[in-house]
């Protein structure tokens, strides 16, 4: 599956250290290998055509996505601090997702 990693995403993710990037990284080729196959505890669904990547580690990285054309768009990504994803921050992602339409 081909991946489309937005100018944001891009550069929230060389804002990290390299180790989490290698993470990043990591699940961003499982998601090519396996598309929409890819599960918990690497993806999980959020409703609506949006996608969560979750990346463990000393920080809780979360990049929201979609399947848009026959391949994964990455929308929106934060670091995560609290035990629930920030309402700010799916809306931020659903607007970019009803961008694309």
């Amino acid at each position: 599956m081909e991946i489309h990693i937005t100018k944001e995403v891009e550069g929230f993710i060389i804002t990290l250290d390299k180790l989490t990037i290698a993470k990043i990284l990591r699940v961003i080729d499982l998601l090519e290998k396996f598309g929409n196959q890819l599960q918990l505890p690497h993806s999980k669904p959020l409703g609506k055509g949006l996608f969560e990547l979750r990346i463990r580690g000393s920080k809780e990285i979360r990049i929201f996505f979609t399947y848009y054309k026959n391949e994964a768009i990455l929308l929106h990504g934060f670091i995560k601090k609290s035990r629930q994803i920030p309402p700010k921050e799916i809306s931020m992602a659903y607007n970019k997702l009803r961008s694309l339409t």
